[in-house]
């Protein structure tokens, strides 16, 4: 029996890592070919214990630790490496993050490096919006790997369906109704993904069909859906309670405000109104389609119908 290659998790007790753990050891193909080392900050966490059960390598390493990266990718065919802006809202410690796995992967000779990155908004709108900086310090990262010469394919993750669970709310002016109140037209269209069921899927399709995506990047989204239609759905899947449900757009002082209201800070309002304003007449991937991206696939993706039907946050409605 050939030896199976390794492939390195970053964020595996997380949403996008524990989905590609999921989906690597849930498939007989791919659990037959890889094997699993997780990275995590704690493995003597229940999560990092649960992987472990499942036969799961499980190392402790600080993604700022060069030296326990270093240590974490030896032997590594691939790595799926994911970091999190929002945790300190520094867009040049995530880069230097990024940059710092890109070397240390071609130090270590990896084969395939899957590299969780955005498009760089900035370039986009050439300068319209420069300030959303969890999109452009991703792409920075890309552009590095490119530059570097590490073999790589770029992960593009869509917007993730579990915001909504946040944004859709009941409307102050009318308890029995739910809005979602956003700053863009009701027909943006936005690239719809499930973020915990589904990049596994997409990360799946990228190992084996290595090849065909070496240098590409992957759009990981089910469909692109415009507010209008969100809410629709919203209204199909909860007739009773929500069948009032509409989308407003609200100005940009609303939702500034909205998210102050909220104890957000004024950077991180002005970088989410951006995120929002961009997509109309930019495009989250650009106006690209999906179709490419979805032909590496062997799973269908999640619909916002499904993810709805299993959501927690609207249990009340059911």
């Amino acid at each position: 029996m050939a030896q199976k290659k390794l492939v390195v998790v970053f964020g595996a007790t997380g949403n996008q890592g524990g989905s590609v753990i999921k989906s690597i050891q849930g498939d007989p193909r791919t659990a037959q070919e890889f094997k699993i080392r997780g990275i995590t900050r704690d493995t003597s966490k229940p999560n990092a214990k649960a992987l472990e059960g499942k036969g799961v390598e499980t190392v402790a390493a600080d993604i700022n630790n060069k030296d326990q990266i270093k240590a974490a990718l030896q032997g590594a065919y691939a790595v799926f490496a994911v970091t999190n802006y929002w945790e300190k809202m520094d867009a040049q410690l995530e880069e230097q993050q990024g940059k710092d796995i890109a070397d240390l992967s071609k130090e270590a000779g990896v084969q395939h490096l899957i590299w969780s990155s955005l498009l760089n908004v900035n370039h986009l709108t050439n300068g319209k919006f420069p300030n959303v900086e969890h999109f452009d310090s991703k792409a920075a990262v890309e552009q590095y790997i490119r530059d570097i010469g590490v073999p790589a394919t770029f992960f593009m993750p869509g917007f993730f369906m579990s915001n909504f669970e946040g944004f859709i709310r009941k409307s102050p002016d009318n308890d029995n109704a739910y809005i979602l109140a956003l700053p863009m037209p009701d027909d943006t269209p936005i690239p719809m993904f499930d973020a915990g069921d589904d990049t596994g899927k997409f990360v799946k399709g990228i190992l084996t069909h290595r090849e065909k995506v070496l240098g590409k990047r992957v759009l990981a989204a089910t469909d692109y859906e415009t507010p209008e239609q969100i809410m629709e759905t919203f209204k199909e899947c909860f007739p009773k309670g929500g069948g009032n449900a509409a989308f407003v757009k609200v100005s940009k002082d609303e939702y500034k405000g909205a998210l102050a209201g909220a104890g957000m800070p004024e950077k991180a309002q002005q970088e989410l109104y951006e995120n929002m304003a961009f997509m109309h007449d930019y495009g989250y991937y650009g106006k690209a389609s999906l179709d490419e991206s979805h032909s590496i696939l062997d799973e269908k993706p999640t619909t916002f119908k499904d993810f709805l039907s299993k959501s927690k946050a609207f249990a009340e409605l059911k």
